[in-house]
């Protein structure tokens, strides 16, 4: 059998190669000239140079410093910015620019504003969703939040603006948060998902788990019936990548036929939509996702 264990070393299906072609360098400029930060960069994602290649992006708005210090991810914890009221304007000229007709925008957990940002988030998907001459096809907007520590209020104004979907990511199963998710916790973010389905039940709720951080298949089985109880449709599951050394230590990777078994599991759960993979992150393909029932890579 096949060590799949992190101490044998990255296996070979998490090799990728990198797409060729100016679309990357084009989309690089174009967001540096504008001041904006995509989760991409900011977080290395390993599927970068490929959406780039494809004129895609995920915005990541609020800054690039967050209030939190969760222990998987790259980006960096600190206090943050002001926010740019000019954002939301700047979001939508990118996306024009790249003539996008899906968009996700992320950002940072904003915990010193008093709404975590929502009604930023909100100006954002207004702005894209304005119409105009120059917009071209309606775009969908597909917004990853943050937990707004819990507040109703401040989820309301994200779901008012009428997104096309609202994910929040679980990220990981219950047993582990206080090691990976120090400052979040598991049952406000299953409540943040039913709470989306209280305020509108029509609104597509999506969200996210990261494996290979030590946690069992029934935790996993068990973290993906919390989420479809509490009225999650569409889930993400891909492969965690310690991004510096000073990050948690990967303990497994898995390989694609586990993977394919978990989306399996996720289907049988009932979930509808559902991507599984070793390169699979929250945003990855979200309009493939969005549009295919029963999508799995």
């Amino acid at each position: 059998m096949p060590n799949h264990t992190a101490g044998a070393g990255k296996p070979a299906w998490l090799k990728k190669r990198l797409p060729r072609g100016g679309e990357y360098a084009k989309v690089t400029r174009l967001l540096a000239g504008a001041k904006l930060h995509t989760v991409c960069q900011e977080a290395n994602c390993p599927n970068m140079f490929e959406c780039f290649s494809k004129d895609t992006a995920t915005f990541m708005i609020l800054g690039d410093q967050c209030t939190r210090h969760c222990r998987f991810c790259n980006i960096t914890a600190c206090p943050p910015l002001a926010v740019d009221p000019r954002e939301p304007a700047s979001v939508a000229r990118a996306v024009r620019e790249l003539k996008l007709h899906y968009v996700v925008v992320t950002s940072v957990t904003r915990d010193d504003l008093p709404d975590g940002g929502a009604a930023h988030f909100a100006a954002v998907i207004q702005a894209l969703k304005k119409p105009g001459k120059d917009m071209g096809q309606s775009i969908r907007v597909e917004v990853l939040i943050p937990d707004f520590k819990g507040d109703i209020t401040a989820l309301k104004t994200v779901v008012d603006a009428q997104p096309d979907v609202i994910n929040h990511n679980i990220e990981t199963v219950a047993a582990l948060y206080s090691r990976v998710r120090p400052e979040a916790v598991y049952q406000r973010s299953l409540d943040l998902i039913s709470n989306v389905k209280k305020l509108n039940p029509d609104m597509p709720a999506k969200s996210g788990l990261m494996v290979g951080l030590g946690e069992t298949v029934s935790q996993l089985e068990q973290t993906m019936q919390d989420l479809f109880d509490h009225g999650c449709d569409m889930l993400t599951m891909g492969q965690y990548l310690q991004p510096t050394r000073a990050h948690l230590e990967v303990k497994k990777y898995y390989p694609p036929e586990e993977f394919d078994a978990l989306a399996q599991t996720a289907r049988q759960i009932g979930f509808s939509k559902v991507a599984a993979g070793p390169f699979v992150r929250s945003s990855y393909q979200a309009e493939d996702l969005f549009q295919t029932p029963g999508t799995s890579s």
